[in-house]
C-alpha cells in the first residue's frame, strides 16, 4: 500500500529554540524537498502554521524575530500562570491568513494536552489560532487555554515531538529536534530551572521515537539557549539551517533517488 503522503516532517516544542525549524524547513527546499504535511507542538506548531498557511521561512524569521520578547507575552498576577500570550495571538490574527486548519495552504496536525482528562489531543480541523496558542502554553509559565469547555495546555506535556499522527502516512518522515539534553553549567533563574525541569521530564519519549524517523535534526548547540531568547532568533535559525546541510548528504541520495 502506497503511502498517502510524500514527505512529511515533525516540528518539536522548544520556546525560541523553535526558530531553528525555519533554517530545517530553509536547507530542505534549497535541496528540492519540501514537505507535504507538517505535525508541530508547542514552538513546533507556530512554525508550522506558518509555513502551512504560504509563508517561506526566510519570511516568517522576519516577522518573528522582529518582535520582542514583551511583544509575545504579558505577565499578570500569578494564579494559573505567571504569563499569557495575548501578544502572540495577536501575532497570528494580523499575519495567518486560515481562521481553520482548513484553510491552510498543507495539513497541519497540533499537539496540544487535556488537562482535564490527561490525554494528548491531536487537533487537525476546526478553529485554528486558539489551538496554536494552547499547544504553546508551557505549564506554570503560561495560563491554560479553554476550548469548547476543556483546558489545555502544551502539547508537549505529553508528545513534545509528535510523530505519531506521521506514521506510516508518508514515503519519507523528517524531524526537527530542537531540545537537545545535554549537560548545563548553571542554572540562574526560575525560568530556566522549569524549563529544564520540563524538557528532562519529556526527554525519554522522544529517545523511542525517532528509530521512526527517516531524517533527524537535532543541532546540539540549540542547548545553549532557553525557551525565550527570541531576540537570538537569527542565530537559532542558522544553527538548525546548518545542521541540516550537514544531515542531508546522506539521505537526499536515497530521496531523489526513489522519487524518480
Amino acid at each position: 500500500m502506497s503511502s498517502k503522503y510524500k514527505t512529511g516532517i515533525v516540528l518539536s516544542g522548544g520556546g525560541a529554540k523553535g526558530f531553528s525549524h525555519l533554517g530545517v524547513l530553509q536547507a530542505l527546499n534549497e535541496a528540492g524537498i519540501f514537505p507535504d504535511i507538517i505535525s508541530g507542538a508547542s514552538a513546533g506548531s507556530i512554525a508550522g502554521v506558518f509555513y502551512a498557511d504560504g509563508y517561506k521561512p526566510p519570511e516568517i524569521l522576519k516577522l518573528l524575530s522582529g518582535n520582542k520578547r514583551l511583544d509575545y507575552l504579558s505577565f499578570v498576577v500569578p494564579k494559573e500562570g505567571l504569563m499569557e500570550m495575548t501578544g502572540l495571538l495577536k501575532i497570528l490574527n494580523k499575519y495567518i491568513s486560515a481562521k481553520k486548519f482548513e484553510d491552510l495552504k498543507l495539513p497541519l496536525i497540533v499537539a496540544a494536552t487535556n488537562l482535564n482528562d490527561g490525554k494528548i489531543t491531536y487537533f487537525s480541523s476546526g478553529d485554528l489560532l486558539e489551538v496554536i496558542i494552547a499547544s504553546s502554553s508551557i505549564p506554570v509559565l503560561f495560563k491554560p487555554v479553554i476550548i469548547d469547555n476543556i483546558e489545555y495546555l502544551d502539547g508537549g506535556i505529553m508528545d513534545n515531538f509528535p510523530i505519531r499522527p506521521l506514521q506510516k502516512k508518508c514515503e519519507f518522515l523528517i524531524g526537527s529536534h530542537a531540545n537537545p539534553i545535554g549537560y548545563v553549567n548553571k542554572l540562574t533563574s526560575m525560568i530556566a530551572i522549569a524549563e529544564r525541569t520540563f524538557y528532562l521530564s519529556v526527554a525519554s519519549q522522544v529517545i523511542t521515537k525517532i528509530k521512526n524517523l527517516d531524517l533527524l535534526i537535532d543541532p546540539p548547540e540549540l542547548k545553549d539557549f532557553n525557551i525565550l531568547d527570541i531576540s537570538k532568533g537569527n542565530e537559532i535559525y542558522k544553527i538548525g539551517y546548518e545542521e541540516t546541510k550537514k544531515k542531508l548528504k546522506p539521505f537526499i541520495k536515497k530521496f531523489h533517488r526513489k522519487s524518480n
